[in-house]
């Protein structure tokens, strides 16, 4: 049985004559509640007729003692009747059921009383009770409508007859309420959801006055997710009950120019996500009233709670937008309540933003943005299909010689409707969508198939190295998956060189060790790519089977300029070669930053000055000038040696 159930059902029973009142309270209350006797038998054989003689019987009284208990309230005209409701609404204890007899006097009858009743609560069962016989219960239905929540009872009527009505409509009632609950009510918090804020919303701008004020507080918890995640989801769940009932709290009378404190808080706080809530405040005498409101709640729900065994603490961000100088209709005044709430948000936590007109320019470039990320992500779902990726090759220098010691393979995408996409576009929304799992091994086997047809060919590529991303080299099958498409393409392990950056190494150090381990037993050769910025040590680093160091480009373009940066590149030069590990600067361009990494004896170089990434075909064709050359430089030094 649920807690509504077990609530006793609220009936108001109206009529003029205490006899027939004292006749419903016997036969709803429970037996030991009930008078017996003679005089008792008399009263139930004027009222009830011969029928009700004999009283209830047993199972009934079970019934209404056990299941059902009534909570009875009795008036003896029709205006005390319609008090009762409205006093009942404002504690928030309504009636499911209400008895009236259509005949009371002094002039109001009990159809004045069921019209009065159904405007205050649409909600209520109405049962017009009458000994008259020539009821028109169709007129009495457009008096009080609707109809399906009016009922008709003629008297004289037998005790079970009563119980069994208010039975009945009490549980109609109570289906109902489920109903709406569900409808327009978070089950978690028990606050309104988002449809029951737009239908307060919609009704308290209509009701407003053009001397009044009306805002919409829209809160975030900040870093709820961290709950979830590191707590688990039922103490992030009571958090949101706890915020709930804190909301509650902070509402006061005095925020409004509401007369009933009930008016301010229950219907104007909803829950209208998962860690979203909407406070409204109407009828509010000015403006600035919001801020100081927001400021009480952000107090509030910073203390700290006691969850179990966790003392945790939660902060909400903030955004105000007022009617109607902010929006005057309930879209344009939750979008602009929101977007204030992300300003708070950016600003820092625990803060509150009150709308104004600019930031809707800074959230049409947030939308501009979102959207092309949209586009990115949908074409990039099907570019595999539709054959749109492909790979192009920036070969690798040896600074002292000269000659092609190595290709990096990068990824590039064209799309029919978007054309050309940069890399720094795709590649991260490929990594939050998870789509970079699937591309990722497609890069890596063309590299490895490609680097197979060069080395077929006979042309000197020393090694293929593919850049492997933070999400891919995370799973745990990463090296299985490697060594399955080794042995796929027939490439010679030591000739693929997996980049991987050096936050991703230095993200979960054990688990990068064990993958390292298991790639190097494979034959691979292993770089850090942008290496200097992710603050890794070399004292760290040792304890990785690297090969390789790439210098990042950030450091490559500082090298003339900025003496840091030139400091900084000489110290990973020196470590490196102190280490045996060999070093490639990225991003070269200039003859200046060439000299300063030959000066610092930089093993190898790459970058614009030496050549553009290239397509296959070109790549291929400088390859191939690189081993003419070799056998011209051989067939020389042949010569020299026969004469």
């Amino acid at each position: 049985m649920t807690d509504e159930q077990r609530r006793p059902i609220r009936v108001l029973i109206a009529d003029d004559e205490g006899e027939l009142r004292e006749a419903y309270r016997h036969s709803l209350c429970a037996p030991a509640a009930a008078r017996d006797g003679t005089a008792l038998r008399e009263l139930r054989t004027r009222l009830f007729g011969a029928a009700g003689v004999a009283g209830p019987p047993a199972d009934a009284r079970g019934k209404a003692a056990g299941r059902f208990v009534f909570d009875l309230v009795f008036c003896d005209d029709a205006a005390a009747a319609v008090a009762s409701v409205r006093e009942s609404l404002a504690v928030g204890a309504p009636f499911a059921v209400a008895f009236l007899d259509m005949r009371m006097p002094p002039g109001r009858d009990g159809i004045w009383a069921a019209a009065r009743i159904r405007e205050l609560d649409p909600a209520i069962e109405i049962a017009i009770c009458t000994a008259y016989s020539d009821v028109d219960f169709d007129a009495m239905s457009r008096l009080v409508p609707p109809l399906e929540k009016l009922s008709y009872l003629q008297k004289p009527f037998h005790p079970n007859e009563i119980r069994q009505m208010a039975i009945s409509l009490a549980s109609k009632w109570r289906a109902e309420r489920r109903i709406v609950a569900l409808a327009y009510f978070d089950t978690l918090t028990g606050l309104s959801n988002r449809e029951h804020l737009r239908n307060r919303l919609t009704s308290a701008i209509a009701a407003a006055e053009p001397d009044e004020r009306l805002a919409v507080l829209y809160l975030d918890l900040d870093n709820f997710k961290r709950v979830n995640d590191s707590l688990g989801h039922g103490v992030g769940d009571e958090m949101l009950r706890l915020v709930g009932a804190r909301l509650r709290h902070s509402l006061r009378p005095g925020d409004t120019v509401a007369p009933n404190p009930a008016e301010v808080a229950p219907d104007h706080i909803a829950r209208v996500g998962g860690d979203e809530f909407v406070v409204l405040l109407p009828n509010l005498r000015s403006a600035e009233l919001a801020a100081g409101v927001a400021a009480r709640i952000i107090e509030e729900l910073r203390q700290p709670v006691q969850i179990g065994s966790h003392a945790l603490v939660v902060t909400p961000s903030i955004g105000i937008a007022v009617h109607p100088g902010d929006g005057t209709d309930v879209d344009t005044l939750l979008r602009h309540a929101g977007l204030a709430m992300d300003f708070a948000k950016r600003a820092g936590q625990g803060t509150c933003a009150r709308f104004h007109s600019a930031m809707n320019e800074s959230a049409s470039a947030m939308n501009a943005s979102a959207l092309q990320r949209f586009s990115i992500e949908s074409k990039l779902r099907t570019a595999l299909e539709r054959g749109e990726l492909s790979l192009q090759y920036q070969p690798q220098f040896d600074v002292r010689s000269g000659e092609v010691c190595g290709m990096e393979a990068l990824l590039r995408w064209t799309n029919e409707d978007l054309g050309p996409v940069s890399p720094a576009d795709f590649i991260p929304v490929a990594e939050q969508s998870g789509l970079i799992l699937a591309i990722g091994q497609w890069v890596l086997r063309s590299a490895c198939l490609q680097a197979r047809a060069w080395r077929d060919r006979g042309l000197p590529l020393i090694r293929m190295a593919v850049n492997v991303s933070g999400r891919q080299f995370s799973l745990a099958e990463f090296p299985e998956t490697v060594a399955a498409i080794i042995g796929e393409t027939r490439i010679d392990a030591s000739t693929l060189e997996l980049e991987i950056t050096e936050s991703t190494v230095m993200e979960d150090q054990a688990s990068s060790a064990r993958a390292f381990t298991r790639l190097r037993e494979l034959g691979v050769l292993l770089a850090i790519d942008d290496f200097g910025t992710g603050y890794s040590s070399f004292g760290r680093l040792r304890h990785f089977p690297v090969n390789r160091l790439k210098i990042d480009r950030s450091f490559v373009t500082g090298l003339v300029e900025c003496g840091d940066d030139r400091a900084i590149a000489a110290a990973i030069i020196a470590m490196s070669r102190s280490l045996g590990i060999s070093v490639t600067a990225e991003g070269v361009e200039s003859f200046p930053q060439l000299a300063i990494l030959q000066e610092q004896h930089c093993a190898e170089a790459q970058g614009y000055l030496f050549s553009r990434p290239l397509c296959a075909a070109d790549a291929e064709a400088l390859l191939r000038r690189a081993a003419d050359s070799a056998a011209a430089t051989r067939s020389s030094r042949l010569r020299i040696i026969v004469l």
